[in-house]
C-alpha cells in the first residue's frame, strides 16, 4: 500500500490489472491482481501553521540562549518599520521646534482659531503665535540652530523662518513679555536672526547671546547683550550695542544705551557633575562662582526646572561661595545674579545642570564601559551593567539598556575638544557605581 500527498482535497483511486489470457488454458479463469493507491492531501493553511510553530521555536530558543541578540533584531526591526518617519525626520527649512517645555505653554497655528497644548511633536511655522503662562516657559530651535528661550507669561509671533543655500533668516515677534536668544556661527552674511516689538526691531548678529523684554502698559522695551553685538532699530534712529551693554526703547524719544554688570562665570559644582552621598538631604554641596568687578552680593538660585519656574533654593550671600544642604535626590539646575551697589542687577549666569544620587550600602553594581567612538560632533558610548539597572550618563538617562545589560548611547551635539563624560549607575539593590572616561572632539 502506497502512500503519497498530492492535491488540496482527499481522494482514492483503485487501478485493476489483468494478466494476459493464454488460449490454452480456458477451464480455470485467471486470478485477478489489484493494486490499490491512497494520497493524502494537505491544506496550504496546515503549512502555514507548521512553519510558524517551527520559526516560534527557533526564535524561542534564540532568545534563552541569546537575548541580547534578540533585543538587537527587534530594535533594528522598530527602528526599520516603527520609526522610520522618526528617524528619517530632520527639521525642514520652513519648520522649527520645541526643545524644552515646562509648565502651560500654548500654540496657536497661523491657519487656526484654536490654542493647543504644545507638546515636542509641534512644529512652528511663520505666523504661528506661542503663549505661555505664568509658569510656563519653552525653548524652541530653528533649522540653524538659533534658538529663543520663552520666559513665562509671554506671548510671542513668529515673523521669519527660513533656510537656504544662501542664507538663514529668523525672527520673532515679542507682544508681551521676555525672550533670550541664542545665535550660532553662520557662513553666509546674508544670514540673520532678528527679535521685534511695537517699536523697535533688533538684528543679532552671530554667535551673539541677548535678553529681550517689552511692557505694553509701560510701553517700554529693553535688550541687553550678554555675547556678541546687535543692531537697534527704533523708527529711523540706529544704535549698536555689544556684550554687556544695555538699549532701553521708549514709546516716544531716542534709545538710551548703558553697561551692565557682568553675571558671575560658575565653577562648582561644574556642569553636569553627579554627587553621591549617604544621605542626600544632610549632605552639604558647595557652590562656588568668579568673583565680578562692582558686585556687592549674588544671588544663587537651584531649581529642579532648566527654566526656572519652581525654586528648590534661593541664596543671597556677598561671597562669591555658598554652601546648601537639605536637596533631595534628584536633577538640579543653577545659576547666579550679581548686584551691584545702585541695585542694579547683572545677567542671568550660565545654567548648570547637577545630580544628587543616594548612595547604596548594598555592594556596588557592574558597571563597565566597553568603548567610544566619535561619530561628527557625538560621541557613542558603549558597555555593560546589571540588567535592570539604571544609568546616568553626563545628567541624562540612558534609555535603552538590553536584557543582558548591555547598552549603547549617543551623546548630544558636543564642541570640539576635550570633554569629560561621566556615567553612574544605581541597581535594583540600591548599590552604585560611577565610571569617567575623557574623550576628544576633533575640529
Amino acid at each position: 500500500m502506497l502512500h503519497c500527498g498530492f492535491g488540496a482535497s482527499e481522494a482514492r483511486s483503485v487501478v485493476t490489472t489483468q494478466a494476459p489470457i493464454d488460449p490454452h488454458h480456458t477451464a480455470n479463469p485467471a486470478k485477478v491482481k489489484r493494486v490499490e493507491v491512497y494520497w493524502h492531501a494537505v491544506t496550504y493553511k496546515t503549512v502555514a501553521a507548521y512553519t510558524f510553530l517551527l520559526l516560534a521555536i527557533l526564535f524561542g530558543a534564540t532568545y534563552l540562549l541569546r537575548p541580547g541578540w534578540y533585543s538587537f533584531v527587534i530594535q533594528k526591526l522598530d527602528s526599520a518599520v516603527g520609526n522610520g518617519d522618526a528617524a528619517a525626520g530632520p527639521i525642514s527649512q520652513t519648520q522649527a521646534r520645541f526643545v524644552n517645555l515646562d509648565g502651560k505653554v500654548q500654540v496657536k497655528k497661523v491657519n487656526s482659531v484654536q490654542w493647543v497644548d504644545a507638546d515636542y511633536r509641534t512644529t512652528l511655522d511663520k505666523g504661528d503665535l506661542i503663549q505661555t503662562g505664568a509658569d510656563g516657559a519653552a525653548r524652541i530651535t530653528f533649522a540653524d540652530a538659533t534658538s529663543y528661550t520663552i520666559k513665562p507669561q509671554t506671548l510671542v509671533t513668529v515673523e521669519e523662518n527660513s533656510v537656504s543655500r544662501d542664507q538663514v533668516s529668523t525672527a520673532v515677534r515679542i507682544n508681551t513679555g521676555s525672550v533670550d536668544l541664542r545665535t550660532p556661527s553662520w557662513t553666509s552674511p546674508n544670514s540673520h536672526a532678528a527679535v521685534s516689538a511695537e517699536d523697535f526691531t533688533a538684528q543679532i548678529r552671530p554667535n551673539s547671546s541677548a535678553s529681550v523684554k517689552t511692557d505694553p502698559s509701560t510701553k517700554e522695551s529693553e535688550i541687553t547683550m550678554s555675547a556678541g553685538s546687535a543692531e537697534v532699530q527704533h523708527g529711523q534712529e540706529k544704535v549698536e550695542i555689544g556684550q554687556w551693554q544695555k538699549a532701553i526703547i521708549p514709546a516716544n524719544g531716542s534709545i538710551s544705551k548703558t553697561d551692565v554688570l557682568a553675571p558671575p562665570d560658575l565653577s562648582e559644582p561644574r556642569n553636569l557633575a553627579p554627587i553621591v552621598a549617604e544621605n542626600p538631604k544632610a549632605a552639604t554641596i558647595h557652590f562656588e562662582w568668579k568673583p565680578v568687578k562692582d558686585a556687592v552680593f549674588y544671588t544663587l538660585r537651584i531649581s529642579p526646572t532648566a527654566m526656572f519656574t519652581r525654586l528648590a533654593k534661593e541664596i543671597k550671600t556677598q561671597s562669591p561661595a555658598a554652601d546648601v544642604s537639605g536637596l533631595d535626590t534628584g536633577e538640579y539646575f543653577w545659576n547666579v545674579i550679581a548686584t551691584d551697589a545702585k541695585n542694579r542687577n547683572s545677567d542671568v549666569s550660565e545654567m548648570f545642570k547637577f545630580t544628587i544620587f543616594a548612595q547604596g550600602k548594598a555592594q556596588e553594581m557592574l558597571l563597565e564601559i566597553d568603548g567610544w567612538r566619535i561619530n561628527g560632533q557625538h560621541a557613542e558610548i558603549y558597555g555593560r551593567t546589571e540588567p535592570g539597572a539604571a544609568l546616568i550618563l553626563n545628567g541624562q538617562p540612558v534609555p535603552n539598556i538590553g536584557p543582558d545589560g548591555s547598552f549603547r548611547y549617543f551623546t548630544e551635539a558636543l564642541q570640539p575638544g576635550e570633554h569629560t563624560i561621566v556615567i553612574v549607575g544605581q541597581n535594583r539593590r540600591g548599590g552604585t557605581s560611577q565610571k569617567q572616561i575623557t574623550i576628544v572632539v576633533p575640529k
